[in-house]
């Protein structure tokens, strides 16, 4: 598959202005950080703190890596066949 092929992908489509009352997603988020944290504590007996012996930078990025692909597989899921 080349490049060429994807002449129209979703990272190149334009959405609409966003309208509507919906529901804060800010505050979603930070009730999911607040989950997460406990769920992080309970499982490594600890929160997620500076100086861990681990590298940040590689973390992310590999997490980053990974919803990449989940987004992706998402959109190509919800495209018609």
């Amino acid at each position: 598959m080349s490049l060429d092929s994807f002449t129209n992908t979703p990272a190149t489509t334009a959405q609409p202005s966003p309208t509507g009352d919906g529901l804060d997603v800010t505050a979603m988020v930070v009730i999911d950080l607040q989950r997460r944290s406990a769920m992080g504590e309970k499982k490594y007996g600890t929160k997620l703190k500076t100086h861990n012996g681990r590298n940040a930078l590689i973390d992310a990025y590999q997490e980053a890596l990974d919803l990449c692909l989940y987004l992706r597989q998402a959109i190509a899921e919800q495209e018609p066949k």
